[in-house]
């Protein structure tokens, strides 16, 4: 009964670890479409969501990796108990809950191994580590996987540029890589979906087989993949914005065809490593494909004070989220008391942090600003409209950034040179008239014709 009752408790957490891997991890396909004003905010993550319930019906691979791999068998069974699972859980919760508080987009997939990390080594100590298995699917992938997706993606960029260049004065087209960027982004919603639903899977898997419910070495059951697919899909439509706001307008300025070549990367870097059974960070590799595109788009620059706070999130990630997990697990091996305890002190925690997030709101409307998304679409000449300026809570007009003044001025700029070279050409055409043989003079111009068709009704 009271194995039971851990199980069941195991699985409502783990569920609520794949809503929050969903809200956390929606920024990764959907930022860079609504920085650029491709997506509305809502449509964005309705889309993601729907596309994460597809995917994770589509492989079991990395659910098999955690569920059969991560955690060694020892004699009676796996080297880890439904209370340690448990504990594992809360350390990737926290983990997950601190840095979407922050904006930072940290790692859920790594919040999950450091916390089962630390509570297995709590409960049955190192040995309950496969080391390999730790080195080739989840270490190796954590360092290769996003700088394979900024290379791919600063390539891309390059790539994307130079087939559009236009050198004849004409509208280089880019602008319609937004069209595209739905196509790309999508497929990366679809492929998280194939990759991220499936951690929670294993680790159910882990529980049932650990509790001696399932036979150690087999999939995930149809109703552990529904149930996942849902959570996640339900987390991300409830957004992440603040974590979107970091990735779409806080790493580089992103305009169309940069973001289609970031997305791209991503789903193939993605796409290729689930199918290959690595439990990688779809969250690393968006923000290194964004970091690479704007690296290979010329003009365009990279706060790096951002990107070093990302990566201080990277290398926290597993020894936190370790840390919290294994804390946990010596308060759960106690045995039914210890779950309870950690029960409730992981749901004040969760009350405490979202309580936090209210002082501070980040949601659709305030995500990305507005005149960050106008000026995007205003830098690669979507339409011929000016830029519009958006208006303020308090009616006011919004100042413009410095870089949409400058596209404004560039605009003033070329109007007054085309006002500029029309006079040198009408002086041309009067020089070229008095040079007329017979002495006929300038030809009249149509204003001039117009005025001496005047005289002559006099």
């Amino acid at each position: 009964m009271e194995l039971t009752i851990i199980v069941l408790l195991v699985i409502v957490l783990a569920l609520f670890f794949d809503f929050t891997n969903g809200f956390h991890d929606t920024a990764n396909a959907m930022a860079t479409p609504i920085a650029t004003g491709a997506l509305k905010p809502k449509t964005a993550v309705m889309l993601a969501a729907i596309l994460n319930l597809v995917g994770a019906f589509l492989s079991t691979e990395v659910a098999k990796t955690i569920s059969g791999g991560l955690i060694n068998e020892g004699g009676d069974g796996v080297l880890i108990t439904p209370e340690l699972i448990f504990a594992g859980l809360i350390g990737a919760i926290v983990w997950n809950l601190v840095t979407w508080l922050y904006g930072l987009p940290s790692s859920s997939s790594h919040a999950l191994f450091g916390g089962l990390i630390g509570a297995a080594i709590v409960g049955a100590g190192v040995a309950a580590i496969n080391g390999g298995v730790f080195l080739s699917k989840i270490l190796i992938p954590m360092v290769a996987a996003p700088l394979t997706a900024g290379i791919v993606a600063f390539t891309a960029t390059k790539a994307a540029y130079a087939i559009t260049r236009r050198h004849d004065g004409k509208k280089d087209g880019r602008g319609r890589f937004r069209y595209a960027q739905i196509a790309s982004s999508s497929l990366i919603a679809l492929a998280h979906g194939t990759n991220d639903a499936q951690k929670t899977m294993g680790v159910i898997t882990l529980t049932l087989v650990a509790a001696n419910l399932q036979e150690p070495g087999t999939g995930p059951h149809l109703w552990v993949v529904v149930a996942c697919a849902l959570a996640i899909a339900i987390g991300t439509y409830s957004g992440g914005w603040r974590i979107i706001r970091t990735l779409g307008a806080g790493l580089t300025q992103v305009k169309p065809a940069q973001g289609f070549a970031a997305e791209t990367s991503s789903a193939a870097t993605i796409l290729a490593s689930s199918h290959l059974g690595f439990a990688l960070s779809t969250t690393q590799v968006a923000s290194g494909s964004v970091i690479g595109s704007g690296l290979g788009r010329r003009g365009s620059s990279v706060r790096w004070r951002t990107v070093g706070r990302i990566a201080s999130g990277w290398l926290f990630t597993l020894p936190a989220s370790g840390a919290v997990g294994a804390i946990a697990a010596a308060i759960a091996h106690t045995g039914m008391v210890g779950v309870i305890i950690d029960a409730v002190l992981g749901f004040a925690f969760i009350i405490f942090i979202f309580w936090r997030s209210r002082r501070n709101k980040v949601d659709h409307s305030n995500a990305i600003p507005a005149p960050d998304v106008a000026e995007s679409g205003y830098a690669v000449r979507i339409r011929k409209a000016k830029v519009k300026v958006p208006k303020s809570k308090a009616g006011a007009p919004a100042p413009l950034n410095s870089v949409a003044q400058t596209a404004m001025r560039d605009d003033e700029a070329a109007r007054e040179a085309a006002r500029e070279a029309a006079r040198e050409a009408a002086l041309a055409a009067e020089r070229a008239g008095d040079a007329l043989p017979g002495g006929y003079g300038p030809i009249p111009t149509r204003s001039a014709r117009g005025t001496q068709q005047q005289e002559g009704d006099r």
